[in-house]
């Protein structure tokens, strides 16, 4: 059986970029997916953006699909790259930071953790942050 992530799990990256927000003094939307991309903790910090909950999910649920960060996707999907136009594909993807994949502590890619709701910088600090706290 595939590995995949547990609800207790999830709910401790969660927590742990809830607290990564509020050190940066911003209000997230955080998702965290499991193995099969599917939504399994989310969280909606108080007056976060309503429009940031769809990319932090989106951003989560990108990374676990090509388990890769999602600043790394943007990369490779600009004009004459070899992933250019990858964002319309799978119901639509994001391709901007703030979405890592989750390993557990054997190094197994377990699910994905997106964040959104500030500068695109304090969202690639708050998903690490989250990630962080998988392999534990």
């Amino acid at each position: 059986m595939a590995a995949d992530l547990d609800l207790q799990t999830a709910m401790r990256i969660l927590g742990a970029a809830i607290e990564k927000s509020k050190d940066l003094k911003i209000q997230e939307d955080i998702a965290v997916v499991d193995s099969g991309g599917n939504l399994k903790a989310f969280a909606r910090m108080d007056d976060a953006w309503l429009g940031s909950i769809d990319i932090a999910i989106r951003k989560a649920r990108t990374a676990r699909l090509f388990n890769m960060e999602t600043g790394k996707i943007g990369k490779l999907s600009q004009p004459g790259e070899p992933l250019y136009g990858i964002e319309i594909s799978n119901g639509g993807l994001i391709s901007f930071p703030g979405g890592i994949p989750l390993e557990n502590g054997k190094g197994e890619i377990v699910g994905g953790i997106g964040a959104s709701g500030s500068t695109v910088d304090h969202d690639h600090s708050v998903a690490p942050a989250g990630a962080k706290a998988c392999s534990k």
